[in-house]
């Protein structure tokens, strides 16, 4: 937990979503990479339980019950503002009775209370982890909700290591002014995750290191 309190984050973020939420899918598309292959790997068995983490407007949620129609999803966010759009797109999709979503901290949450479920086939994190101050806990949490045989997905901004660095260096800025902060320790973070709970780490870099793709396994 940051020193900041849930009612502090919550409305900060409500705060910083109230007018981006009616643009937030039309401007993120173009920057937002790797999110649609996430979503392709995520292979959940039939009738798997999916949840994401800070599923902002409901879009990659969205995708992945259009991709997985068998799944169970289930969304969660601290902001209620961006819960109101997520809610509206989800039943414009015609996917209210396949789609749960509740307003929650991603840092400590109870899937039990939420939604009736105890664990997750799979769980996914998109671009988030870079906005939530106690990111590692927040990872830390997700992993801690997966099944036995559960996966844990993440994708968000790498180092930018390959770009050109004039490049890297004025999209560090952009980013920073919407409280962004690419995690630079992430692999090692997860790697010491994976070893804590006995997965299997895979870690990639996208687009010459603009992105990273990980997922941690069950080791089976």
């Amino acid at each position: 937990m940051s020193a900041l309190g849930v009612a502090d984050i919550s409305g900060a973020m409500d705060r910083m979503y109230r007018r981006q939420r009616h643009i937030y899918d039309l401007t993120r598309k173009y920057y937002l990479l790797g999110r649609d292959e996430l979503i392709a790997g995520l292979k959940p068995p039939a009738g798997g339980a999916v949840l994401e983490i800070a599923c902002g407007t409901g879009r990659n949620l969205i995708r992945a019950a259009q991709t997985y129609p068998e799944a169970r999803l289930y969304g969660l966010d601290v902001s209620e503002e961006m819960l109101t759009t997520a809610r509206e797109h989800v039943a414009a999709a015609g996917l209210a009775g396949r789609v749960s979503l509740a307003r929650a901290d991603a840092t400590d949450f109870d899937p039990s209370a939420l939604f009736a479920v105890k664990a997750f086939d799979r769980v996914f994190i998109s671009y988030a982890l870079s906005m939530i101050p106690a990111w590692e806990r927040a990872a830390e949490e997700a992993a801690a909700h997966l099944a036995p045989d559960g996966v844990l997905h993440i994708v968000d901004f790498g180092d930018q290591g390959g770009l050109p660095s004039l490049f890297a260096a004025t999209l560090r800025g952009w980013l920073a002014r919407f409280s962004v902060t690419p995690r630079l320790e992430l692999e090692p973070m997860l790697r010491r995750l994976a070893a804590a709970r006995g997965l299997r780490l895979e870690f990639r870099p996208l687009y010459r290191r603009y992105a990273y793709l990980a997922a941690l396994e069950a080791n089976t």
